[in-house]
């Protein structure tokens, strides 16, 4: 079993590294441009069209863009909690206020300046942006291996919380597979600047 672990954790760790390298390859002008149709597309999700609530998070570097989907959630009265990372990698939770209100914080993150709401914020919420580097034809997300979200999703399932989990990707980065372990979560819908795909997961 330790050796299956180990394998499969040693599968992430190269397919965490090949997708960044390609990720490194894009320009500022690609992921505004990216960002845009990411936007749209996610706006038309009906996971997001109907959402009262939704925890998202502020992308930074070439990750696919969500600054302009947050103001445009915003815009339509939508409540968007953005994360804040603790010191034991845990996230704790505050409203988004608007660009005016991020502030740098710690591994080049951006993080809301209101109150901080509890980590079980999370669990009133109606959708889940997830960060990502991939995921598969099951819905099987690979994140960036910091196990914040890992923790996020524990919450949920111990809450007995079903929020829709989606990850915005680019389109090479929906995979044949991600190589999965039995803590990891499917997600329920992804989006690329191609388009969504929803994936039927059982609670």
């Amino acid at each position: 079993m330790n050796t299956d672990k180990s394998g499969k954790t040693s599968a992430k760790g190269s397919l965490r590294r090949e997708l960044l390298a390609v990720r490194a390859l894009l320009t500022k002008e690609d992921a505004l441009r990216a960002a845009a149709v990411l936007a749209d597309a996610a706006l038309h999700l009906p996971e997001l069209a109907d959402a009262r609530t939704v925890a998202a998070y502020v992308s930074v570097g070439r990750e696919p863009g969500t600054r302009a989907l947050l103001e445009a959630l915003r815009g339509r009265g939508v409540r968007v909690l953005l994360p804040v990372l603790l010191a034991d990698n845990d996230l704790d939770w505050a409203a988004y206020e608007g660009p005016a209100h991020l502030l740098p914080a710690g591994r080049g993150l951006l993080e809301p300046d209101g109150p901080r709401l509890g980590p079980d914020a999370v669990i009133a919420t109606d959708a889940v942006l997830l960060p990502g580097l991939a995921v598969d034809g099951a819905g099987m997300r690979l994140g960036r291996g910091g196990g914040s979200y890992d923790r996020v999703l524990a919450r949920l399932t111990a809450a007995g919380a079903h929020p829709s989990l989606v990850v915005l990707l680019y389109e090479n980065e929906v995979v044949a597979r991600v190589p999965s372990e039995p803590h990891d979560h499917p997600v329920d819908a992804v989006v690329t600047p191609a388009g969504a795909r929803r994936f039927v997961n059982p609670l």
